[in-house]
């Protein structure tokens, strides 16, 4: 759509499911708003997942504003092209006023005016208030040692990895373990790729347990539902790795020391490179009974919860090592081992430089209560435990987009009735 003003009541940045979510809410409130999103409504879904992407969590909590998961099987885990003919739907749903292919690039006060400036790459707008909806994972994490790998080793992030063919012949180094590490590592894997995966401290948890997925377990738990001002770890949770753990081909875990004893290559952290040499501290022991230890009290937390409450389940126990590393490698060489290509899975970084508020902290992430920061007028949305476990996916956003759907509204941001048909006529 092309704009008919420049100035609304609220200027949205970033047309993804949280975006989309907030335009919802304000269209039931009669708020009139502007989507402005960089490239194209959804886009991240598309462009920024492997070809054998799934959902790590079960269907049944795809659970958007008015568009909820609909399918036969709530218990499964929908592909790329199922989860994406989903969110064409709730973008069909929705239809958001919206603006594709331009790009923000500042967020500022008009001055002493009671409004902000966004300044565009189609031109300037102004909005009484602003949601930053553009999530957390702006920019890729490549470390500078990987301008000393040999020119012809071929290197990719996560975010641009798609499949086992896209790389060359040879073995891959996978760099990190977390939640993409791990199912790339397994995707190269079962294609039959030799593969070296450098581990961190990623934690794993069980996909089924006790006669259900774990992640019914702890909803029912109500594990869910607790704002980070309850958490143990308070603000410290949103710094947390993520769980790493697939619904590939039904669900199941991903247990690394089962992929060792395939014949896949297990180091410590990745610390540098020393010629031809990588080398890694002697942590992989570490690393692995870090991540058990926290798959294990997972499970122990639902052995209490299921005793506490009387609940008939089938019975468990705790994960036993199936491998153990006979000693720690510290060293490995890209030529001996046939390392041809490189996936950095090691995450992103947020990068809020074009919001001129006081708002962030010295790590330039954003200071808030639930999505609102101490400059009126100015809102985030998306983000990892902005307010509960789901705050960031889909199953949780439509709590925080209405929350602050409302905390606009209180702010006198609707729409006169007579400026309401103004822009009907217009239209």
């Amino acid at each position: 759509m092309s704009p008919k003003t420049t100035h609304y009541s609220v200027i949205i940045v970033g047309g993804g499911q949280s975006g989309l979510s907030m335009s919802h809410f304000l269209q039931q409130r009669g708020i009139d708003h502007l989507v402005i999103e960089k490239r194209t409504l959804v886009h991240s879904w598309r462009s920024q997942r492997w070809d054998s992407f799934c959902l790590v969590t079960p269907n049944w909590q795809c659970n958007l504003p008015g568009w909820s998961y609909q399918g036969d099987d709530p218990h499964g885990f929908m592909v790329k092209d199922q989860i994406n003919d989903w969110l064409a739907g709730f973008v069909e749903q929705v239809q958001p006023p919206a603006i594709e292919g331009v790009t923000v690039e500042k967020v500022s006060r008009a001055g002493d005016a009671d409004q902000f400036t966004v300044q565009t790459s189609a031109g300037s707008f102004t909005a009484g208030q602003v949601v930053v909806a553009s999530g957390g994972y702006h920019k890729p994490v490549v470390p500078r040692m990987a301008e000393k790998l040999p020119m012809d080793i071929v290197q990719y992030h996560s975010a641009q990895y798609r499949n086992p063919a896209q790389l060359p012949e040879g073995a891959v180094l996978v760099v990190g373990c977390g939640q993409s590490g791990a199912q790339i590592a397994e995707d190269l894997h079962l294609a039959g790729r030799k593969v070296y995966l450098a581990t961190g401290n990623a934690p794993r948890c069980a996909r089924f347990y006790r006669g259900k997925d774990v992640v019914d377990w702890l909803a029912e738990m109500n594990y869910y539902d607790m704002p980070v001002t309850q958490h143990p770890l308070r603000e410290g949770v949103r710094d947390n790795t993520n769980h790493y753990v697939t619904g590939r081909d039904g669900g199941r875990d991903i247990d690394l020391r089962r992929f060792a004893l395939e014949g896949m290559e297990l180091y410590g952290l990745m610390t540098g490179l020393d010629g031809d040499e990588l080398e890694f501290q002697p942590n992989l022991r570490e690393n692995l009974d870090h991540a058990d230890r926290i798959f294990n009290g997972i499970n122990a937390s639902i052995d209490k919860f299921i005793a506490s409450r009387g609940i008939d389940a089938p019975p468990g126990e705790p994960y036993v090592p199936v491998w153990q590393p006979d000693r720690e490698r510290t060293r490995l060489g890209l030529r001996a081992s046939g390392i041809t290509s490189v996936v950095w899975c090691i995450g992103f970084l947020p990068d809020f430089g074009w919001v001129d508020a006081p708002v962030f902290n010295g790590r330039g992430e954003p200071v808030h209560l639930r999505g609102v920061t101490g400059q009126p007028g100015l809102y985030f949305l998306g983000l990892p435990w902005l307010h509960t476990w789901g705050s960031g996916r889909f199953s949780g956003v439509a709590r925080d987009a209405e929350f602050l759907a409302e905390a606009i509204a209180s702010a006198g941001a609707i729409v006169p009735p007579v400026e309401r048909a103004r822009q009907a006529h217009a239209a």
